[in-house]
């Protein structure tokens, strides 16, 4: 257990506090920045999920640095992504702030990979994140922080960026799928 597994741990453990903060009934007020109103508990949430987010490349930073990068680490960090994604995504759904096709569309792409790593697996392969996964990540890293800090401060602009993001993080996940399925096939393939 090195220390940047121990980063990406913390990753998972941030998910339900996360989780506490948005969905409990809490009355923490209002804020208002840049003309828009946003309840703290909001604020609050959005700021837990990006620490959270930023871990993702902590982790990495550090077990590439102190070369500590194991099959644990290439196996937990994209779940730890995926479980924090997916709280998210769910989360914004039942807040209403992401319609339910899309987040299906997205968590539904991020549940067919895992389900090619886990076949991996038990052929004692690790399939490591892709450059365009990780891409991906991030796109809907952006895009739920857009949603969760109400558009700010883009809808002081007149920009629907939170909007704009979450189709961009829709379409990115389709295609990295599609991606990722056709360069491990042989994984899906392989019969014994």
């Amino acid at each position: 257990m090195n220390l940047p597994n121990k980063i990406t741990i913390s990753r998972i453990f941030l998910i339900p506090v996360f989780m506490i903060v948005l969905l409990a009934p809490f009355d923490w007020g209002h804020v208002t920045w840049l003309d828009v109103d946003i309840p703290v508990t909001h604020l609050a949430a959005a700021l837990i999920f990006i620490v959270a987010s930023c871990t993702d490349w902590v982790d990495g930073y550090y077990a590439r640095k102190l070369n500590l990068v194991t099959n644990f680490g290439k196996f937990l960090d994209p779940l730890a992504d995926k479980l924090l994604v997916t709280a998210a995504f769910v989360a914004l759904v039942e807040v209403g702030y992401a319609p339910a096709w899309m987040v299906i569309i997205i968590l539904s792409r991020e549940f067919a990979v895992t389900g090619i790593r886990l076949v991996a697996a038990a052929e004692g392969a690790v399939i490591a994140a892709s450059q365009m996964g990780k891409l991906k990540t991030w796109i809907q890293i952006i895009a739920i922080s857009a949603l969760l800090l109400h558009n700010i401060p883009f809808e002081w602009i007149g920009i629907p960026f939170a909007e704009i993001s979450l189709w961009a993080a829709t379409l990115i996940t389709l295609y990295s799928g599609w991606e990722y399925f056709i360069q491990n096939k042989e994984v899906m393939l392989k019969s014994k």
